[in-house]
């Protein structure tokens, strides 16, 4: 996997962060494209196997531990949005 951007200007305490996904990826990237956050991961979108991996590159990205970022919208849908809890 490419070195994920720096999205750390985003890393805010109660920030919510709409992410648009594709499972099934020929590679695993986060990529930053104007104010939209596109992830892309080889897992398949099968017991929050997806989700796993997208919160964890996310969170790699964001520059905090994956147990602070929790998904709030979207746990079945391409369009999903995390929210940033406090430590």
């Amino acid at each position: 996997m490419a070195k994920p951007p720096d999205l750390s200007d985003l890393a805010r305490d109660g920030a919510e962060i709409p992410v648009r996904v594709t499972p099934r990826a020929s590679r695993e990237e986060v990529r930053r494209e104007g104010d939209a956050i596109q992830v892309r991961v080889t897992a398949p979108p099968e017991d929050g196997k997806a989700n796993a991996v997208v919160r964890k590159l996310l969170a790699k990205a964001l520059g905090v531990p994956p147990t602070r970022l929790v998904l709030i919208r979207g746990r079945t849908a391409r369009d999903k949005t995390f929210r940033i809890d406090p430590a």
